[in-house]
């Protein structure tokens, strides 16, 4: 075991990390907390960066940070089109999935940023905080995230159609309502698998920066920035994640509507035709 990690522990030293969001002011007895301002922030900074950015844009392509956010945008619209099976689609989708992405990138890139998490502190609690680190910010995320998957699920296949998927099979079979509640539950365990994947990654790489450059002591910037730039990859990484999966789960929810049909689905059809065709009496 290291020397500097025993030391720590005979101490009780080591750096400060809050996990926990804290409140910096309140707003009409509302809670604001130091990753809901910070995220309020990065959202309008964001805001203002791509609207000057759309109205920059031209046909001819451009250098810069111009062309990073074509080859972002042109990215999604292909995952979402692969996804979905069509360009039409991927370009309709595209607006929604691309500002999910932007926005999950930037909190993480920005939440490294000098300044944010222990410089700034407000009665010992950090001003700053980046919204990806707080549990309640990617709960947020995930929640308006397949709020979205749901709603387009259904402009796509219709409401009745899309929930007659989760209870895929004969209507008559008490099975299939049993099935049809645990496909439900799934879909409320994706919120939480969405939410938690990105919180520890973003935590978990704050704690290592955080480490290094503790340990680091004057030269605490040098020794955590490799680490600054490996977070800097998963950040991007995990933005990629996050909205890869939320475009597979609308992927699978249009595609068992597709092929929803039961023989419960056919059988008016079947009905009719029977009626229609009459057996020849001698």
């Amino acid at each position: 075991m290291s020397p500097v990690f025993l030391r720590f522990v005979a101490e009780g030293s080591g750096p400060t990390i809050h996990i926990a969001p804290g409140q910096v002011t309140t707003i009409s007895g509302v809670s604001i907390s130091n990753s809901m301002l910070y995220g309020w922030i990065v959202g309008i900074l964001l805001l203002v960066i791509f609207t000057w950015t759309a109205r920059r844009m031209t046909i001819r392509p451009k250098r810069g940070f111009i062309q990073f956010v074509e080859a972002g945008v042109e990215f999604v619209i292909n995952m979402i089109s692969n996804s979905l099976g069509s360009r039409e689609k991927g370009v309709k989708y595209a607006p929604y999935f691309a500002t999910i992405f932007f926005f999950v990138v930037f909190n993480n890139w920005f939440g490294l940023l000098p300044g944010v998490g222990e410089a700034f502190t407000k009665g010992g609690t950090p001003l700053f905080r980046p919204f990806t680190a707080d549990l309640n910010g990617t709960l947020a995320a995930a929640l308006v995230t397949m709020f979205l998957v749901q709603t387009f699920a259904v402009r796509e296949s219709g409401f009745t159609r899309h929930v007659r998927h989760y209870f895929a099979g004969s209507l008559k079979n008490p099975a299939t309502y049993a099935f049809g509640v645990f496909e439900i539950f799934t879909e409320l365990t994706r919120v939480i698998s969405l939410a938690l994947r990105l919180f520890l990654n973003v935590v978990i790489g704050e704690v290592i920066i955080s480490v290094f450059s503790y340990l680091g002591a004057f030269v605490g910037p040098i020794t955590s920035l490799p680490f600054v730039g490996l977070e800097m990859a998963v950040g991007a990484l995990q933005a990629y994640i996050f909205v890869m999966l939320s475009v597979t789960y609308l992927a699978v929810a249009i595609h068992h509507d597709d092929e929803g049909e039961t023989e419960d689905d056919h059988e008016p059809l079947v009905a009719a035709n029977t009626k229609k065709v009459q057996p020849a009496r001698g």
